[in-house]
């Protein structure tokens, strides 16, 4: 069912590039404005420029960010700070990360994949995308025809297909190897042998395809294979741009860690969240922590402890700017069913991030969808730590905390077809941007 093939794969030149340390990025949509500064000072080399260039006041549609990224991706490529592979090549990557006391390596298969339409259920979203960053993202496609990052997703690996390439690079030294700023081992391994590129193929044309990380990248590559089809004469099955970039791992790797995908919100003032309190009685119990300044530390402990212990109950946590107080809503039995029965799928209704957006969003708050789909007024953090931290610091007016979804939930949800809210899972260690790069033009 999935095409997968190997690809002449584009890397930092080893030769001018000494550290993938300084040139390596997250994604794009995990990288904040002061991280984007940094990764900007760090190497005048460094694939920031490439996936996330600075805005100007003075941008247009012929000098803008994407404009600015072909020119770093020309540039680069004409002085051989990046250099595409001779061969077609399958790449094995490995992360090496500590996380709750133990050490843990992620292998995943970077290479080509067909692309599908989703109604032909062969390559499966789990989430709801951003209008205006798919249209973003497709005008730097359009500039610079490239895939820069990966998209990460997930397969039933019952055929063994990373043992097979593990097998493959056992004992060889990796092409690329470093430490990050996390340290997180980063090692790629470059396979050439087209007797395993054939077994690799063959193992995964019965897969099915889980999108984790990359719906927008996803999506916009379907959009940027339509514009083609529409826009040039030459375009056939054996473009390029019939195919993506993608990072496979197999869902039952160890190393797969889901990370919860705390919501902040911007614009949200005192009286809403009282008020939003107040009629959350309705619908959940809720359980209050107050602080003062001189317990707030083991206030906030107990706090997320009880969220944490809540788990597998529907719970909330809601932290406000300029309120001393942590709320916990544990939702009432049945209250979904009563109210969105009709509307959602069992499969959806009793999902954390689902109770959040209809409930408490929607129905508690009143948001519409056009207040969903603005981005410029929700953010996501990862850690309890980053999302009450931002509250502190005045960046958003409202932390609601969740518990993360599960490997079992994603898995369920995409294959019966359904879509959770946006921004429902945080895959955890992110993909690296810059590691393997794939042209669409040959």
């Amino acid at each position: 069912m999935a095409t997968v093939i190997p690809l002449k794969g584009i890397l930092y030149n080893p030769e001018k590039i000494t550290d993938g340390a300084a040139v390596t990025t997250p994604p794009y949509d995990v990288i904040s404005p002061e991280e984007q500064a940094v990764f900007y000072e760090r190497h005048p080399n460094n694939v920031i420029r490439l996936i996330l260039g600075r805005t100007k006041p003075t941008d247009t549609a012929q000098d803008n960010p994407h404009i600015r990224s072909a020119g770093h991706y020309r540039q680069w490529m004409s002085e051989s700070i990046l250099k595409r592979d001779e061969q077609p090549a399958l790449y094995l990557k490995a992360i090496t990360y500590a996380h709750e006391n133990r050490v843990i390596t992620r292998y995943g298969l970077v290479a080509l994949v067909g692309l599908e339409p989703f109604a032909k259920r062969i390559i499966l979203p789990h989430e709801k995308t951003f209008s205006k960053v798919r249209s973003e993202r497709l005008e730097l496609m359009k500039a610079t025809h490239c895939n820069y990052c990966p998209i990460f997703s997930l397969y039933p690996d019952d055929g063994g297909v990373l043992n097979t390439l593990g097998r493959a690079v056992d004992q060889s030294a990796p092409v690329v190897e470093f430490m990050d700023d996390q340290d997180h081992r980063h090692r790629l391994w470059r396979i050439l042998d087209p007797a395993i590129h054939r077994r690799v193929a063959e193992a995964m044309q019965d897969k099915r395809l889980f999108i984790a990380d990359g719906h927008h990248r996803y999506e916009t590559a379907l959009n940027f294979q339509k514009h083609l089809q529409e826009t040039d004469p030459a375009f056939d099955d054996r473009h390029p741009a019939n195919y993506v970039l993608m990072y496979l791992c197999s869902m039952s790797d160890p190393g797969l860690i889901i990370l919860p995908a705390h919501r902040l919100l911007k614009a949200v003032s005192g009286d809403d969240m009282r008020q939003a309190i107040k009629v959350s009685r309705t619908y959940f119990e809720v359980a209050e922590y107050p602080y003062t300044p001189d317990d707030r530390q083991q206030v906030e402990q107990t706090f997320l402890s009880a969220l944490n212990d809540g788990a597998n109950r529907q719970c909330i946590g809601i932290y406000a700017n300029l309120s001393p107080v942590f709320y916990l809503l544990t939702l009432k039995a049945d209250v979904m069913d009563q109210l969105f029965k009709n509307e959602l799928n069992a499969s959806l209704r009793l999902l954390d991030v689902t109770v959040l957006t209809r409930l408490v969003f929607m129905k508690v708050l009143g948001f519409d969808q056009a207040r969903l789909d603005n981005e410029q007024l929700i953010g996501y953090a990862s850690t309890a730590a980053k999302a009450l931290q931002s509250i502190d610091t005045g960046a958003y007016d409202a932390a609601f905390l969740l518990n993360p979804t599960r490997i079992e939930q994603v898995q369920e949800v995409a294959r019966k077809g359904l879509i959770m809210p946006r921004k429902s899972t945080y895959f955890y260690p992110k993909v690296k941007s810059g590691l393997v790069m794939n042209t669409l033009v040959e």
